[in-house]
């Protein structure tokens, strides 16, 4: 078994090697809208507007329910499915906020899509991007990332697929229980297997197994973090740095009590987890939201856990050892990352933007998210790094700038830099998004890929959005982050401190002066210090 290191971006150099980008293309016949795989043929739908061959919900495992429940997913399905009509997306999988049955969402979810250029011939071997959705590892559906925008912008063809991944209750429950008779981290789980898929079956679509980028944005770069092979270069938006508590310590057990008895569930009794694979979907998505409302001061208590052997080491201590995968990254935050998370917590006492909140509230908000921060330590950060006046006296943008930079903007300056520091790795790249005319909140970034003709998008904005899906797409199929004409050349991290880190900005692209990053850093080498404390 490979060691499955990593995580932060545990990544393992892929065992198939680097392909090189400068063999000829193979002649072969031209991919139609219908692919014959050894378990079905599925019909996809062309576009001939957009230049792209979609085939969409296609089932990559057997549909983990019953027995199958928080268990490895069985890939490929175990029965011929026949002709499958692959035009539609499948159901998402069931998000936290959900209770009951909900049109659209099945617990039934484990599904891909593959996109392909029109034209792409059968033996042509394309570069081949994989995207996990983010959501917090409780929200999130595929049909949400169209293809056609970034695959219009690509100098080179290549492949775009996307897949489901089970969420919550349903693919982050922990416990001593669940780990006695079933699979922990079974979301992450899920996401392996959809590698495997590609591995397998992704020549069939014209795509090389060889060259497969993954990428994803929060909680899908967060998955990046946490695989190891299957793939030869990384990218993440916005990365965050997540509890990972050990999988029975006492807050991962009173997780998995209050999801069991909402359930119907006794959490001491030996057949605990057989009545919990009895229950309907129903009742189990209702008691994953019973389980949320209850954790009043956490936004995601349901995440990936310490599980000693998917995850046997955590992303601190990893990048710290040099022990990630030696292949390229691409990885980058936005200047506003940590805003408005502070007002989504329905504890007044953890709620920054209460009008009576004082820095008792910004420790209390942290520490809902880092069970073991300290006093002291959240003390000694606001002493030394974070003074209020910093932050024009309100806690409210006190807490967005500590949060902001502890989840997300640190854990990316964190990936890229010990890449630059691995004499064996690929080159590093980083960025920041900073997009004060349409914002530069969590997940603004991915306007540019999914949905840059929103009408409050102007010349500027569109603007920028083409050259970051070139930016993007270039890495994919050249391992180089390049747009051809009229822009900015994007120089590798060249050090350890983070820098050069790219400013995507619609006035101006342009190399950050390394000024910029000092006083960042040593906030970041800071948190990173006391990760015992964030549980990271």
């Amino acid at each position: 078994m490979l060691s499955p290191l990593l995580l932060a971006l545990g990544l393992l150099a892929s065992p198939l090697g680097v392909h090189s980008f400068t063999a000829p293309r193979k002649i072969g016949a031209k991919i139609s809208n219908s692919v014959t795989l050894d378990y079905g043929t599925f019909n996809g739908l062309t576009n001939e507007t957009s230049k792209v061959i979609y085939f969409r919900g296609i089932p990559f495992a057997d549909p983990p329910v019953g027995d199958l429940r928080w268990k490895a997913a069985v890939s490929p399905p175990t029965a011929h499915l026949g002709n499958v009509d692959a035009t539609q997306f499948a159901n998402a999988c069931i998000p936290t906020t959900q209770t009951g049955s909900a049109s659209g969402f099945s617990e039934d979810c484990l599904y891909g899509n593959v996109n392909i250029p029109l034209g792409t011939k059968t033996t042509e071997k394309l570069p081949v991007m994989v995207w996990f959705y983010g959501g917090g590892f409780q929200s999130g559906s595929t049909d949400a990332a169209p293809p056609d925008f970034i695959l219009d912008s690509t100098a080179e063809p290549m492949i775009f697929v996307s897949f489901a991944y089970r969420l919550g209750q349903f693919g982050f429950l922990g416990g001593s229980k669940l780990n006695a008779d079933g699979l922990l981290n079974a979301g992450l789980h899920d996401q392996r297997i959809a590698l495997g898929w590609v591995q397998k079956y992704i020549q069939n679509f014209g795509g090389d197994p060889t060259q497969v980028t993954i990428w994803g944005q929060s909680a899908g770069a967060g998955s990046v973090m946490f695989h190891v092979r299957l793939f030869h270069a990384a990218m993440g938006d916005s990365p965050p740095l997540t509890f990972t508590p050990l999988f029975n310590e006492s807050y991962v057990e009173d997780i998995f009590d209050k999801v069991a008895s909402s359930a119907g569930c006794d959490p001491q009794a030996a057949d605990a987890m057989s009545c919990l694979r009895s229950v309907s979907s129903d009742v189990l998505a209702t008691a994953g939201s019973v389980t949320i409302a209850a954790q009043t001061s956490t936004l995601y208590p349901f995440a990936p856990v310490f599980d000693q052997t998917f995850i046997n080491m955590r992303p601190i201590e990893a990048f710290n050892s040099g022990k990630f995968a030696q292949i390229p990254l691409l990885f980058g935050s936005n200047t506003n990352d940590g805003a408005m998370w502070g007002s989504k917590i329905p504890n007044p006492i953890a709620n920054t933007s209460m009008p009576n909140a004082t820095l008792d509230t910004v420790y209390n908000f942290l520490q809902g998210q880092y069970f073991h921060l300290t006093r002291k330590s959240f003390d000694q950060a606001v002493a030394q790094f974070y003074p209020l006046d910093s932050a024009n006296g309100s806690f409210s943008l006190l807490g967005q700038q500590m949060y902001g930079e502890l989840r997300y903007i640190c854990t990316a300056v964190m990936i890229t830099s010990a890449g630059a520091n691995n004499e064996a790795a690929g080159k590093a790249y980083q960025y920041r998004y900073d997009n004060p005319h349409l914002g530069s909140n969590h997940a603004a970034d991915l306007d540019a890929f999914y949905k840059p003709n929103k009408r409050s998008a102007n010349d500027a904005d569109q603007a920028l959005f083409e050259t970051m899906r070139k930016y993007w797409s270039s890495f994919v199929t050249g391992l180089k982050p390049v747009v051809k004409k009229g822009s900015v050349s994007w120089k590798p991290i060249v050090n350890g401190t983070g820098s050069p880190r790219l400013l995507l900005n619609p006035s101006q692209i342009a190399i950050e002066d390394d000024s910029t990053l000092d006083s960042l850093i040593q906030r970041c080498n800071f948190w990173h210090s006391i990760g015992d404390q964030l549980g990271a």
